[in-house]
Order: structure tokens, then C-alpha cells, then sequence
């Protein structure tokens, strides 16, 4: 998934909340069939621990109380945010802005999530930020998730 961006002056913010509303009913109506698997660019900061500066950033796209609100309703809806579940204290990036050589001084934000059903806790066996991995202003997110096989 790719979550639209609030962009400058946060000019769309409205529409991303609308958005939210949407994609969530979408995951529920989805996780009536089975559990729920989704990746992507959240284009949400979730906590202060996945930003650099957040008090510099607060009324920033991407880490708005109004951003990070929507964030903390799919976790109260039954999601689950993998990679902070299976390392609560570790602060890490996924995504560093091309300007001010922000990579090279690891001023980042972690906005690129694996989210779980909350029926697949006990399934959940890692999550990864492949921070090593260039070539991009994001780097790759991981997970292994124990599944049954199914021929």
C-alpha cells in the first residue's frame, strides 16, 4: 500500500484522512475472509521513537497528531504494527530525506510498516529494516511470518 502523502502546508490532509477511513473499513471487509497481511509506505511517523526530530516535525506531513491519531486507530481496530511489536525499544529508520545528508547522519523516520492482524501475534517470527540496503531514500522492510503450508 502506498498511503498518500499530506504534502506541504499539509494541503491534503483532509483527503488522507478521508482516505484512512476508507482503506481501514477496506481491511476489515477483507479481514472477515482471513487474517490481514499489509506492507507498505504508511507515510506516518507512528511515535516519537520513529522520528528524529519530532518536536521539529509536529505539524510536518507525516507526523500530525491528526496522522498519527489514524495510525493509533488501526492498531485499536485489531492491527498490529509487527516490526514494533517484536522490538519495542529499537529506534530505526526506514526513509531519510535526500537533503541535508540525512542518511548519513541517520536522521530519519520510520514510515514503512508490515501490519498484522492481531490473530497472527503468535505467528509473527521477525521484522527487519534492511538499513544497509542503498539505492533509494527508503530502504526495504522485512517479515517472517510461521503459516501453515497449504499445497
Amino acid at each position: 500500500v502506498y498511503t498518500p502523502n499530506s504534502q506541504d502546508e499539509l494541503k491534503r490532509l483532509a483527503y488522507r484522512m478521508e482516505w484512512e477511513d476508507a482503506f481501514l473499513s477496506y481491511l476489515k471487509e477483507l479481514e472477515q475472509e482471513k487474517p490481514v497481511i499489509f506492507c507498505g509506505d504508511l507515510n506516518v511517523a507512528a511515535t516519537e521513537m520513529d522520528i528524529k526530530n519530532a518536536k521539529a516535525n509536529e505539524k510536518n506531513a507525516g507526523f500530525t497528531k491528526e496522522e498519527r491519531e489514524k495510525f493509533a486507530v488501526i492498531k485499536e481496530k485489531g492491527f498490529v504494527d509487527s516490526f514494533r511489536m517484536l522490538y519495542p525499544d529499537t529506534v530505526t529508520y526506514s526513509w531519510w530525506s535526500y537533503r541535508f545528508k540525512a542518511r548519513e547522519k541517520n536522521a530519519g523516520w520510520r514510515i514503512d510498516y508490515f501490519i498484522t492482524s492481531s490473530a497472527l501475534d503468535d505467528r509473527l517470527v521477525d521484522a527487519g529494516i534492511l538499513t544497509d540496503v542503498t539505492g533509494s531514500d527508503h530502504c526495504p522492510v522485512t517479515l517472517t511470518v510461521d503459516l501453515p503450508f497449504c499445497p
